[in-house]
């Protein structure tokens, strides 16, 4: 429903998934106008709630590539060891090891969704025992399942 609401809602502008939280909680992004067409479809397509988000920029969406490509040309700049432990990043909600694969996910992960459900979900089906989420807010701690 929410890539729908965000395609129909576009019209030739940005409007796209950018967090994909829970089943219930999905973040969208792109340009002011397209956000709103899509919460108003979504509001008369029966979601429980759509609401306009306060943020400083249009995070994780295409928007954000001319940032993107500065940070990636710092990145290609600065040396990345291999990892002491495996990392889940949520560009792909995949493990990694190597520097390498750090620095391709950061670069990555500017304008691409950020996987958090399938991110925690990878980390229970690997009997993770801690989990950690550092950071403002309590409501992603809410979706580990745990």
């Amino acid at each position: 429903m929410v890539t729908d609401a965000c395609r129909r809602a576009a019209e030739r502008e940005v409007c796209s998934p950018a967090n994909l939280n829970s089943p219930e909680q999905t973040v969208i992004s792109g340009h002011a106008s397209a956000v709103k067409r899509a919460v108003e479809t979504a509001s008369q397509s029966g979601a429980k709630r759509a609401v306009i988000l306060a943020v400083s920029a249009p995070f994780h969406c295409a928007l954000m590539m001319p940032a993107q490509e500065r940070l990636e040309k710092d990145l290609r700049g600065a040396q990345f060891s291999n990892l002491q432990m495996p990392l889940v990043t949520n560009v792909d909600a995949d493990t990694i090891a190597t520097g390498d694969e750090a620095r391709e996910a950061l670069i990555r992960q500017v304008t691409m969704p950020v996987r958090w459900e399938e991110s925690m979900r990878l980390l229970i089906d690997e009997a993770s025992t801690r989990l950690w989420r550092l950071g403002r807010g309590a409501y992603l701690s809410g979706c580990c399942g745990r």
